[in-house]
């Protein structure tokens, strides 16, 4: 007999989601059924209601969106060892294809062959989710559910926070959307001297002073230089964090870098950008792309959790999933951090 559960569905390839009964996945060979008790909304998820154009790119509709979520084991599949019915799991939402070169050197974030949760494959906005044993993640039980419910989020902003030294050194951070304010966390935490961030958008910057930032810069209304020199920068920011995907903000990075300075580039763009060439090569920057998480970022986060870090500041809503329209309300709002949705 088929087993239905509720699910939040991209019903068509027009704006808009839709709460439908859909039936429960069932676990194949190598596959783990997760019970979810919570989801938070990532600006992928955003996207994908607005219908916008990567989304029309990449999704085919009706299926079931969403990729940050917690749960526990709820039926194993033939064949996976190692894991037992209960456990408190998430997982990791990119599906690799296990033999291509980057997937054989440990560089999974990198396969070209990647099928992501939520957008290519039925996602966990649902009771129920299905996911290959290689991606499910083991959650210790002191850590909270609110938090972990967007670790896929924090995965993000560790793994564009921690990919240079940021012992005592000078952060920029440009775009305080969610991930760009957890990785002020991140990045005090991981002992950074200063953390400046950057954004046009009030209630977010005032997100970041909360999880600690030394300077939150409201771009359009204080000049950059002025916020250096009271902070005590001499030279430069010593490592930026692109999370914006907006132009102008990677050109007025580049241009307070000091010379050999680095920079994590993380936010997409809309479309192409210009870069100044000169500037880069005249100061010697180094430019690093992030895409999703290394497998490492999971035990990294967690251990920054349970070592004192608090993302907490970060959740501004939480509502049932009966009550996802609001929450997708809350982020088109702009006023908003993570909204956490409970399945329970």
């Amino acid at each position: 007999m088929q087993n239905w559960m509720d699910a939040i569905v991209k019903p068509a390839a027009a704006p808009g989601l839709e709460l439908r009964k859909v039936p429960v996945p069932e676990p194949g060979p190598g596959e783990v059924l997760i019970r979810v008790h919570k989801t938070a909304i990532c600006g992928t998820d955003v996207h994908i209601y607005d219908w916008n154009e990567w989304s029309a790119q990449h999704v085919k509709p009706p299926m079931v969106i969403g990729h940050e979520y917690v749960g526990e084991i709820a039926e194993l599949g033939a064949g996976v060892t190692g894991l037992r019915l209960g456990q408190r799991v998430s997982g990791e939402g990119h599906i690799t294809c296990g033999h291509c070169r980057n997937c054989h050197n440990g560089n999974i974030q990198w396969c070209k062959n990647t099928s992501s949760v939520g957008v290519d494959r039925d996602g966990a906005f649902a009771e129920y989710v299905c996911i290959p044993q290689s991606n499910v993640i083991l959650i210790d039980e002191n850590l909270p559910e609110d938090v972990v419910s967007f670790f896929d989020a924090v995965g993000n902003a560790t793994h564009t926070a921690l990919m240079f030294d940021l012992v005592g050194e000078d952060v920029l951070i440009t775009g305080a959307g969610p991930i760009g304010v957890i990785a002020v966390g991140i990045c005090k935490y991981a002992g950074a001297r200063r953390v400046v961030i950057t954004d046009v958008n009030e209630y977010r910057l005032d997100l970041a002073r909360k999880m600690g930032a030394d300077a939150a810069v409201n771009i359009a209304k204080e000049d950059i230089h002025e916020v250096m020199h009271k902070q005590g920068l001499t030279e430069g920011f010593d490592v930026g964090l692109e999370m914006s995907g907006n132009g102008g903000a990677f050109a007025q990075m580049v241009g307070v870098m000091r010379n050999g300075g680095k920079i994590s580039l993380l936010g997409l763009g809309n479309g192409p950008i210009t870069v100044d060439m000169n500037d880069i090569i005249g100061k010697g920057l180094t430019l690093q792309g992030i895409y999703g998480r290394k497998m490492d970022n999971w035990h990294k986060m967690s251990y920054m959790v349970q070592g004192g870090l608090d993302l907490t500041p970060v959740i501004t809503h939480r509502f049932h999933y009966t009550d996802f329209e609001q929450g997708f309300a809350a982020m088109h709002s702009g006023r908003s951090g993570k909204v956490v949705l409970n399945w329970m």
